[in-house]
């Protein structure tokens, strides 16, 4: 059993992606070729936003942004404690501080109330940093209430940019993930739900000043010409062949998503009664980047399911704050006390759109075995 199946994706497709490549290789254009421009307007029109601006990864997806917007030292920015290293990293990289968020232990994504608690611990904690911005993370494939923390952030002057590499497809509200923050910044990495065949990423946003920025960033901060620089920037660009697989993924984009809601579903409905299972609030849709349960028999249920050919993985093992690259901003544990638990009781579960019958009941019933062993 694959932890996320590729091959089988890559089989019903592999005809047209070879196709795809061998136009590439016979035109020579390697490098922003024609594919990535059409990626970009597919990308755009799926996500219902006026820009998308491709990248070469998704962290880049996240520091092009912080860039554009002239954060640096002296600036805070508030990011969640539980989630990938990189949300905190493009803050640091830019000279910003990050200022740490807790999180809800039943959807593991930031709130209003998280939210308003780190800004008044950043009074006393960092009493020379200016907060200016917010990194909401749609974690696991669920979006946080962006529109409540984006009310947040206005009454507090502070921009607000969606983490959506996890979330690429989810819905809330009516909308899709990166349409709903003024910008919005997601991965290609191949294990996320719309994945490439190595890295890239991709920045949302309806400011045509803000796209036109972000476009001279992507490309060494270039004006007028290749060789006319107006800005400091850096080679965020997309590979021409990337961009053509990420357009076959993305006809078959809609009929995954629900097949990983049907997974899913199944998993809530087979768990629910012996581990807490992911909670998705009315109104919401996950695109299942991860099904992540939780349960104090963490260690036992991932040794367990091993013996049964069953993968594991945890996401998010240590707290950013915690992480001996920030020892330095002074976080001590305890200080962050719901993420702090989730890193000790989350385990996730194979989920891609191609799980079997069969092997969503193996997973299942080893679970509930591994459980009723330990209660």
């Amino acid at each position: 059993m694959d932890f996320i199946d590729l091959k089988t994706q890559q089989a019903r497709i592999r005809d047209r992606i070879d196709s795809r490549i061998k136009s590439i290789l016979d035109s020579g254009a390697f490098v922003m070729g024609p594919e990535v421009y059409e990626l970009e307007r597919a990308l755009a029109q799926f996500s219902g936003v006026a820009h998308c601006i491709s990248c070469s990864n998704g962290t880049d997806a996240l520091l092009m942004p912080l860039m554009a917007l002239g954060v640096g030292p002296g600036d805070g920015v508030l990011v969640p404690t539980f989630t990938f290293f990189a949300t905190a990293e493009v803050v640091s990289l830019v000279g910003a501080t990050p200022i740490f968020v807790d999180v809800d232990p039943n959807t593991f994504v930031v709130t209003v109330d998280t939210i308003k608690a780190a800004l008044d611990d950043a009074k006393t904690r960092f009493p020379d940093v200016r907060p200016r911005g917010i990194i909401p993370v749609s974690l696991f494939g669920l979006c946080p209430d962006l529109s409540e923390i984006q009310q947040l952030a206005q009454a507090n002057s502070l921009f607000i940019m969606e983490d959506a590499a996890q979330s690429f497809g989810a819905e809330y509200g009516g909308k899709r993930s990166c349409s709903i923050a003024p910008l919005s910044a997601t991965s290609f990495f191949p294990a996320k739900p719309l994945g490439c065949y190595g890295d890239g990423g991709a920045i949302f946003c309806s400011d045509p000043h803000i796209a036109e920025v972000l476009r001279s960033i992507r490309v060494h901060g270039q004006g007028a010409t290749k060789y006319h620089n107006i800005r400091i920037g850096m080679n965020g660009r997309l590979d021409t062949i990337q961009a053509a697989i990420l357009l076959e993924k993305l006809a078959i984009f809609a009929d995954e998503l629900e097949k990983r809601n049907s997974v899913a579903t199944r998993y809530t409905q087979g768990l629910s009664d012996v581990v807490i299972t992911p909670t998705v609030p009315s109104g919401y849709r996950s695109s299942w980047a991860q099904y992540t349960v939780r349960t104090q028999y963490r260690d036992q249920m991932i040794k367990f399911l091993q013996t049964r050919g069953i993968p594991t993985m945890v996401y998010y093992m240590t707290p950013l704050h915690l992480q001996a690259a920030y020892q330095h901003l002074g976080y001590q544990t305890g200080d962050l006390p719901l993420a702090e638990q989730l890193s000790g009781e989350v385990v996730s579960l194979p989920m891609h759109p191609y799980l079997s019958w069969s092997d969503q009941s193996a997973v299942i019933a080893a679970v509930r075995e591994c459980i009723t062993q330990h209660t």
